[in-house]
C-alpha cells in the first residue's frame, strides 16, 4: 500500500474511521500533557514519517532476558497480530490498527525507551516487541514517581527475636536463608536525580529492581499517545489491548518455575519462590514477604503479609473453638434438658401441635431427640465464653496487624505514599475536559466534570446500587417462601408415621432440618450467580463515577462489592437468627407471610442448630467454588492452550513462555480480598453459633495461600507492579464488621439460642415461689418452656385433618397462659423475666466488651517504639542528604577570588561530614 492510498482513505473514510472507534472502544478525548506527568513526552507531528520498531531474530537463547546484544534488559513485552497475515473484515479496521500501533511504538521511542521487534516461533502471525528503559529514562521517571531508593546502610541494630532460644526448632518453619538470602537494609530517600551522588549506587544494571522497572514502563504505556490529530490526543495501552491493536502486554518472569535458569544473569527468583513458597509442600513454612515485594511489588507483598497475619491469629481463635466444641460435645449426654426430650417418659408423653395448617400431624417432643444432641454441643455455656473471647481475639487481630502493619510500611518504603504521590488513572486524565482552581495550590488545572456532573454521577450510581440491593432481597424473600413452602411439605411426610413409632431416619431429618439444608443450598447457588451479575454492574458504576487515582477506584469498588456481598451472604444467616420464629403467634392464631405461607417455628430447643448447619453449608460451597474458579479454570485453560499449540521442538524464548499463561486480571487482587473479608465475616458475626468455624477458616488459608501463591507463579504472567501502603478501605471494613459482630453475637445468644430462658428457670423459676423443687435444678425445664394448646381451639383454616381420639390437647414453643385460665394464650410471667434478662443481657455483654476493645485498642500503640525511631532516623538523613548538605556545598564552593567575584568549587563529602554539617 503507498502513502497516497492511505491519504486517500484517510480523507474518504471518515465514517468507517468513527465506526472503527466505537468497536474499539476509544472515543475522542480532549488531553493536555503536563511535563509533571511525562517529562519525557515530545509530540510527534501530524503526518510526519514515525520510527518503527527494529525486527531481529530470535538467538536460540530460551532464558534470556535481554535484548540481542545482551545488554539491554527487557522490561516490558508487547505483543500483536501482524496485520498482513490476519484476515480483516474491513480494510479500515487494517489500517487503524496498524497506524495506531506504529504511532504509539514510535511514541514510546520518541520518550527515550528502546523496542526491539522479534517473530513467534511458533505462530507466524504474532510479533513479540521487546521494551527497554535507558538508564536516564529510569532516573527521570522514578523522580516523578517518588521511588524510594537506598542512600545509607541501616546502622540502627534491630531487636532480638524472641524465639532465638528456639532457633534450632523454628528454622525448620523459615525459606532455607541458604536460597532467599536476606538483602542489606538501607536508609532510603525518594530519588532525585540531581542528587544522584548521594544515593547508594554499586551498579547501575541492578539500582532499579525489575519490579520498579515494571512498573515505571508500565507507567509510561498507559500515557503514550497512539493517536494525534490536531488538540486531540488518544493514548493508553489500555485501550489498545481493548480494542485488539494489542493482544498483551506484560513485564517478564526471569525464569521458569520449576527449573534454575542456564544463563548467569538470571536471579532465578520465580524458581526460589516457587521452590520455598509456592511449592505445596512448603505449606508450612512462612512466607518470604520481602522476597514476594521484591518480585511482585508492594501490592501483591501486603496482600500476602494480610493473609498470613490472619492465618496466623486464627490458629489462636481455632484452638479455643476446637475446646468449646469438645466442652460441648462430652456435655450432650449430660444435658438434663436434652435427656428430659429424649426420656420416654417425658419427651415421648409430650405431643406436640402441628406446625402448619391441615395437612401437618402430631408428632411427639421425642422425635427431636437426635437434633436436641446436636444443639447441645453448640447452646451451652461454653459458647457464651467463646463469643467473649472472639469479640476480644478481633480486637487484638486488628491492632496488632496495624502494628505489623506500620513494620512493613517502614520496611517497604511505603511510609510515606500520600495520595498526591499517586498519578491519576490514564481513564481519568483522559476526561480531564474541564477547568478549576486547585483549592490547595491555587493553580489551575483539568478536571473531568464539573460539581453539578459529579453529583449527577454519584446519584446515579447510588441509587443501582439500591436497585440491585432490592433485587438480593427480592430473592431473599423468595428463598423465605420456598422454605415456608418445603417445611409444609416435609412437615407433612416426615411425620405421617405412627406417633409412637420412629422410623431410624427421620430419627435425625427432621422438617426444619431438612427445610434449612435445601434452603441452604438454593441459597449458596443463588449467591453465585447474583454474584457474577453484581460485579459488572458495580465495575460499571466505579467506571462511571470515574475515581482520580487507582487507590480511589479501588476503594469505591471495594464498598461497592462488599455492600452487596454483606447483603448477599448473610441475610439468610440474618433471617435465622432473628426473624425465624419470632412472629409466629401460638397454633389458634397463627401468623401468615403474605397472607397466605404460615411462618416458620423453631424447633422446641431453637433456631441455633439451623444457623449452625446454615454456616456450615455455605462456607463449604464458597470455599469449593472459589477453588475451582481460582485453580481449576487457569489450569485447564492452560493445558488447552498448550495441546492446540501442539509439541515443539524449537526453542521458545521466555517471552513468548510468559504468553501462554494467563493474563493476571485487574480485580485479581481484589477478588481475594473480598473472599477473605466475608468469611472474616462468618468467623466473627455468627461465631457463637459455630465454634468450629475459626478451624474450617484456618484450614481454608493454610491452602488459600499455597493455592494463591502457585496461581500467581505458575499459571499467570506477571503481575504489573503496584505500590500500596497498606490494605486500603478493607481496614475500615473490617473494623466496622469487628464492631457488628459484638452486637449480633450477644443478640444471637440472647434471642437464639435457649440459653437466657434456661438461666432464668434455673436460678428462678425452678424453686420458691415459681417452682416446686427445693435447690436451683434444670429439671422440669421442658415442661415448663412448652405452653399447652386446647385443640378444640384450632380454627376451621388451621385444624389437622387427622386427630387421634386420645388427644385434647397439644403443647407449643412459648410461655403462654393454658387454657381455661382467665388470661388463656396471653403472656405469662415467666416470658416478661426472660425479656428482661435478655435485654440486660445484651445490655451488659456489649458495654463490658466494647470497654475492653476501647482499653486494648488505646493500650496497644499503631507503630511500635522501634518503628517510631527508624522513621525518624530515615527522615533526619533525608534531610541531610537532601536539604541541608546543599547548603554546605554552597558555602565551600563559594570561594572568593582577586576580583572578588565567587568561584564554584566542586567538593566532596563523607557521610560523617555530612551529619556534622548539619548538626552545627
Amino acid at each position: 500500500m503507498s502513502n497516497n492510498d492511505i491519504h486517500e482513505m484517510d480523507s474518504v473514510s471518515e465514517t468507517d474511521e468513527m465506526e472503527c472507534d466505537a468497536v474499539l472502544g476509544m472515543i475522542d478525548e480532549d488531553v493536555v500533557y503536563t511535563q509533571e506527568f511525562l517529562p519525557t513526552y515530545h509530540s510527534i507531528a501530524e503526518g510526519a514519517a514515525v520510527t518503527k520498531a527494529v525486527l531481529v531474530e530470535f538467538n536460540d537463547k530460551p532464558d534470556s532476558l535481554f535484548f540481542n546484544d545482551g545488554v539491554r534488559r527487557i522490561d516490558f513485552i508487547l505483543v500483536y497480530e501482524d496485520e498482513d497475515k490476519k484476515h480483516f473484515e474491513k480494510r479500515s479496521t487494517f489500517h487503524h490498527h496498524k497506524t495506531r500501533r506504529e504511532y504509539f511504538e514510535a511514541s514510546l521511542m520518541k520518550m527515550g525507551m528502546e523496542l526491539e521487534a522479534t517473530k513467534s516461533v511458533i505462530d507466524e502471525k504474532l510479533l513479540f516487541v521487546k521494551v527497554h528503559m535507558p538508564w536516564d529514562v529510569l532516573c527521570t521517571y522514578a523522580e516523578v514517581l517518588h521511588i524510594k531508593l537506598p542512600i545509607q546502610p541501616n546502622n540502627l541494630s534491630s531487636q532480638p527475636s524472641p524465639w532465638r532460644f528456639f532457633s534450632c526448632i523454628t528454622k525448620h518453619f523459615y525459606p532455607n536463608e541458604d536460597l532467599l538470602t536476606k538483602e542489606a537494609e538501607f536508609f532510603t530517600a525518594p530519588f532525585d536525580k540531581e542528587r544522584l551522588e548521594h544515593f547508594h549506587v554499586k551498579d547501575k544494571d541492578a539500582f532499579f529492581t525489575a519490579s520498579m522497572r515494571g512498573r515505571m514502563a508500565y507507567y509510561i504505556l498507559s500515557r503514550a499517545p497512539y493517536k494525534v490529530h490536531g488538540k486531540i490526543k488518544k493514548f493508553g495501552i489500555t485501550k489498545l489491548l481493548d480494542g485488539g491493536v494489542y493482544k498483551a502486554a506484560y513485564p517478564l518472569h526471569d525464569g521458569k518455575f520449576n527449573t534454575m535458569s542456564e544463563e548467569e544473569s538470571c536471579p532465578n527468583e520465580r524458581f526460589l519462590l516457587y521452590k520455598e513458597w509456592a511449592h505445596p509442600k512448603s505449606f508450612y513454612k512462612m512466607q518470604p514477604l520481602n522476597h514476594i515485594r521484591k518480585y511482585y511489588g508492594e501490592k501483591i507483598g501486603i496482600y500476602f503479609a494480610w493473609l498470613g497475619f490472619y492465618t496466623m491469629m486464627l490458629a489462636v481463635a481455632a484452638a479455643v473453638g476446637v475446646g468449646c466444641f469438645i466442652y460441648g460435645y462430652r456435655t450432650q449426654e449430660t444435658s438434663t434438658w436434652s435427656m428430659e426430650v429424649c426420656d420416654p417418659d417425658i419427651g415421648g408423653n409430650i405431643v406436640m401441635c402441628p406446625q402448619c395448617d391441615r395437612d401437618c400431624q402430631y408428632w411427639r417432643l421425642n422425635s427431636t431427640c437426635e437434633s436436641s444432641k446436636k444443639l447441645c454441643i453448640f447452646d451451652n455455656f461454653g459458647t457464651m465464653v467463646f463469643a467473649v473471647f472472639m469479640s476480644i481475639w478481633v480486637t487484638l487481630f486488628l491492632e496488632f496487624w496495624k502494628r505489623y502493619q506500620a513494620e512493613l510500611e517502614y520496611t517497604w518504603d511505603t511510609v510515606e505514599f500520600l495520595e498526591q504521590e499517586e498519578p491519576a488513572r490514564p481513564e481519568y486524565e483522559a476526561k480531564c475536559t474541564y477547568e478549576r482552581k486547585n483549592p490547595i495550590t491555587g493553580v489551575e488545572e483539568k478536571v473531568p466534570y464539573t460539581a453539578f456532573g459529579r453529583c449527577v454521577r454519584v446519584s446515579i450510581g447510588i441509587w443501582t446500587v439500591v436497585f440491585w440491593i432490592l433485587l438480593i432481597l427480592a430473592s431473599i424473600v423468595a428463598i423465605i417462601v420456598y422454605r415456608l413452602a418445603a417445611f409444609f411439605t416435609f412437615s407433612a411426610k416426615l411425620r405421617t408415621q405412627d406417633l409412637k413409632e420412629l422410623e431410624p431416619l427421620k430419627e435425625y431429618v427432621t422438617p426444619q432440618m431438612a427445610t434449612s439444608v435445601t434452603a441452604s443450598i438454593i441459597s449458596v447457588v443463588v449467591i453465585m450467580i447474583l454474584n457474577i451479575l453484581y460485579e459488572r454492574v458495580a465495575i460499571w458504576i466505579t467506571d462511571f463515577e470515574l475515581p482520580r487515582t487507582r487507590t480511589d477506584y479501588e476503594n469505591s469498588l471495594t464498598l461497592k462489592m462488599f455492600l452487596f456481598q454483606f447483603i448477599n451472604y448473610y441475610s439468610s444467616c440474618f433471617y435465622i437468627a432473628f426473624a425465624k420464629g419470632k412472629a409466629v403467634g401460638y397454633p389458634g392464631r397463627p401468623v401468615y407471610l403474605l397472607g397466605k405461607y404460615r411462618n416458620e417455628e423453631c424447633d422446641p430447643g431453637g433456631c441455633l442448630i439451623e444457623l449452625t448447619t446454615q454456616l456450615a453449608i455455605i462456607m463449604g460451597g464458597k470455599a469449593i467454588w472459589n477453588n475451582i474458579q481460582e485453580v481449576l479454570l487457569p489450569w485447564v485453560k492452560n493445558l488447552i492452550f498448550l495441546y492446540t499449540r501442539g509439541p515443539s521442538d524449537k526453542a521458545i524464548p521466555r517471552w513468548e513462555q510468559d504468553y501462554q499463561l494467563q493474563p493476571f486480571s485487574n480485580l485479581g487482587l481484589f477478588r481475594e480480598y473480598l473472599e477473605m473479608v466475608i468469611q472474616f465475616g462468618f468467623v466473627t458475626l455468627f461465631v457463637v453459633s459455630f465454634p468450629l468455624a475459626p478451624l474450617l477458616a484456618l484450614v481454608n488459608n493454610l491452602c488459600e495461600i499455597r493455592v494463591d501463591a502457585w496461581k500467581i507463579t505458575t499459571q499467570f504472567r506477571r503481575v504489573v507492579p503496584e505500590k500500596a501502603q497498606d490494605i486500603g478501605a478493607w481496614q475500615p471494613i473490617l473494623h466496622s464488621v469487628a464492631i457488628v459482630a459484638v452486637a449480633t453475637n450477644a443478640m444471637i445468644i440472647a434471642f437464639t439460642s435457649d440459653m437466657i430462658p434456661r438461666l432464668v428457670y434455673y436460678w428462678s423459676f425452678s424453686v420458691y415461689p415459681y417452682g416446686d423443687h427445693h435447690n436451683n435444678t434444670m429439671q422440669g425445664y421442658i415442661n415448663s418452656s412448652l405452653s399447652i394448646f386446647n385443640i378444640s381451639d384450632f380454627s376451621n383454616d388451621s385444624k389437622p385433618m387427622k386427630t387421634p381420639d386420645n388427644i385434647t390437647t397439644c403443647r407449643y414453643r412459648d410461655f403462654r397462659y393454658s387454657p381455661g385460665h382467665p388470661r388463656q394464650y396471653e403472656y405469662t410471667i415467666y416470658y416478661w423475666h426472660v425479656i428482661a434478662a435478655k435485654m440486660a443481657f445484651i445490655i451488659v455483654v456489649e458495654h463490658i466488651v466494647y470497654l475492653t476493645k476501647f482499653i486494648l485498642s488505646y493500650a496497644i500503640p499503631d507503630v511500635s517504639y522501634a518503628v517510631r525511631e527508624q522513621i525518624k532516623r530515615e527522615k533526619y538523613l533525608t534531610q541531610v542528604v537532601l536539604h541541608e548538605t546543599n547548603l554546605k556545598l554552597v558555602t565551600k564552593r563559594l570561594k572568593p577570588v582577586d576580583d572578588g567575584t565567587p568561584k564554584y568549587t566542586k567538593v566532596n563529602l563523607t557521610w560523617k561530614e555530612m551529619e556534622h554539617g548539619s548538626s552545627e
